[in-house]
């Protein structure tokens, strides 16, 4: 009985015993933006990711969600900003600056 009993509180305290966590590390990525154009134009990403916008167009822009949900702060030359990628994040965005540059975050 008493052999049962330690049998089973080792195998209690065995399967407590933390495993080692796997930590992944955030990838990070970056678009930059020059001649007027995101580059990547199209960047897969995955949630947790942080997404590096870099200007190195004279001209100042941002990366705004199409619906505004987020946007950078407006880049001058030289300038970068961070995106952390989240769950629901909107992924489409242009610049408010020039609505014609569009880029595209596909979340895998």
């Amino acid at each position: 009985m008493k052999r049962r009993l330690f049998l089973k509180s080792a195998l209690a305290i065995s399967s407590g015993i933390a495993l080692p966590k796997i930590a992944f590390a955030a990838t990070r990525h970056q678009i930059v933006i020059e001649g007027f154009k995101f580059n990547p134009e199209t960047l897969d990403v995955k949630v947790g990711d942080i997404i590096v916008f870099i200007n190195k167009d004279s001209a100042p822009h941002t990366a705004t969600a199409d619906r505004k949900s987020w946007s950078t702060m407006t880049l001058k030359n030289g300038q970068s900003a961070e995106l952390l990628v989240a769950s629901g994040l909107e992924t489409s965005y242009f610049c408010k600056f020039h609505p014609k540059m569009k880029g595209q975050l596909n979340i895998t």
